[in-house]
């Protein structure tokens, strides 16, 4: 009965079945949130982890049906290794080889030359929070004086069971499209340690239906824009012939309109993280209670920023936070922080999949950010350019560096979306000359 309503919703909405199966289930976390506090809140551990796993699990089955047995098996896996290997770098480099083959070879048997919803997607998710939790594991064992203050935050001075790490992998709040968290933040939720009341249900229905209507209207952009401006279009004869100027209009539109596609799924399961108290992140400096401890998205800093480093910053905020934990700041042994970057956004190309679009897309990244830090040297080194940056030129300067930097947000994120060489190239040849 189910997979008939779907496919007569998909065709009303005009949407694939797969991206509306996907929107259907991140809405749901609202609900299952709901029925936690409810009813679940005051149970036993043993009680919350068995919700949290049957409700990710139908939330998996759902979408991907019997594939979900590859995310299953990955957890056990994991748990296993937890198990078997001890705190031990043997444990941690198993569990990076396993889950990124694992992940990997989901990429090469599933990859098409479209953008599909599947399996590997919520994988790829799932990847990183068990490769996460054997690093955190392993910190678990080392003495408190050899652990960054980020590393005490997260670091498992316990050994997890099997039903724990489930409800951590399954949260509903995180298992389809993030945002990343420890298992110590779960530990917390489940101990009812989340929450403004310590003990009680969380006061956060209002900042969770702040993100969700946030949610729903960058998710109403795309929907409205995403037809207008789509991938697609950059490959017909139509936009070939199209002068340059408009090439590069088309692009700083599509570019904004193509990344709230994104925004719209991270601000709602943001919504669901907060109200279930998985958000809480203590107070601030005016003693004030924040709920941004699954925030993936500063939506102002996106709108307004006017340098590359700064929508990076503000964009897929809990998974950069993440790759620097777990990645970056342990290649310190190298010695080079340039280095260091390189193989940050080596491991981030290779964990978004095989398609040589994302390598050109995070190679162009470094790039443009390198060079970007060298122009805010160069400007604050001359008095010229900082007395103009700081006149009553700067709001017309504000506007050529927002048109600069959408433009060159738009010429990573094109191969990003293409995926293959022969369709990004194409575009970059004809969308860099008149």
């Amino acid at each position: 009965m189910a997979a008939p309503f779907m496919e007569k919703l998909a065709e009303y909405l005009g949407s694939p079945e797969p991206a509306v199966r996907l929107i259907l289930s991140v809405l749901l976390g609202y609900p299952f949130a709901l029925v936690y506090r409810w009813f679940f809140f005051h149970q036993s551990a043993t009680v919350v982890h068995l919700f949290h796993t049957f409700s990710g699990l139908a939330l998996a089955t759902f979408n991907f049906g019997s594939r979900v047995c590859h995310s299953f098996l990955c957890i056990v896996i994991q748990f296993l290794l937890l198990r078997l290997m001890g705190r031990t770098v043997t444990c941690v480099l198993s569990s990076f080889i396993f889950q990124m083959i694992y992940l990997l070879m989901g990429y090469y048997y599933t990859a098409t030359e479209e953008y599909d919803i599947k399996w590997t997607m919520p994988h790829c998710v799932l990847a990183l929070k068990l490769i996460g939790l054997a690093l955190d594991y392993y910190d678990g064992g080392k003495e408190q004086s050899q652990l960054s203050a980020d590393q005490k935050k997260s670091a498992l001075n316990s050994t997890p069971s099997l039903l724990e790490v489930f409800g951590f992998s399954y949260f509903y709040g995180g298992f389809l499209v993030g945002p990343q968290f420890t298992l110590q933040n779960y530990q917390h939720l489940v101990s009812r340690e989340m929450s403004d009341v310590p003990g009680q249900p969380p006061n956060s229905v209002v900042p969770a239906m702040k993100r969700f209507g946030l949610g729903l209207i960058t998710l109403s952009v795309f929907a409205i824009g995403g037809p207008h401006y789509s991938d697609s279009y950059y490959l017909t004869d139509e936009f070939e012939a199209h002068p340059f100027w408009y090439k590069c209009v088309y692009m700083l539109v599509w570019v904004k309109i193509n990344l709230y596609k994104y925004i719209s799924c991270w601000l709602i399961t943001e919504g669901v993280c907060i109200l279930s108290g998985l958000g809480y992140n203590g107070k601030n400096e005016k003693g004030e209670h924040q709920w941004d401890a699954c925030a993936n998205v500063r939506l102002w800093l996106f709108e307004t920023t006017p340098l590359f480093t700064g929508t990076i910053n503000s964009f897929n905020i809990n998974t950069n936070a993440w790759v620097a934990r777990q990645v970056f700041k342990r290649l310190r042994f190298l010695g080079n922080k340039l280095l260091s970057q390189m193989f940050t956004l080596l491991f981030l190309a290779v964990w978004h999949g095989l398609h040589s679009g994302y390598l050109i897309c995070f190679s162009l990244e470094f790039i443009i950010v390198n060079v970007e830090r060298q122009a805010e040297t160069l400007v604050r080194d001359s008095p010229l350019l900082t007395s103009i940056a700081q006149s009553h030129l700067y709001p017309f300067v504000y506007v050529v560096q927002q048109l600069i930097h959408w433009l060159f947000m738009g010429y990573p994120l094109v191969p990003f979306c293409l995926f293959t060489y022969d369709k990004w190239l194409k575009v970059l040849s004809y969308s860099s000359a008149s």
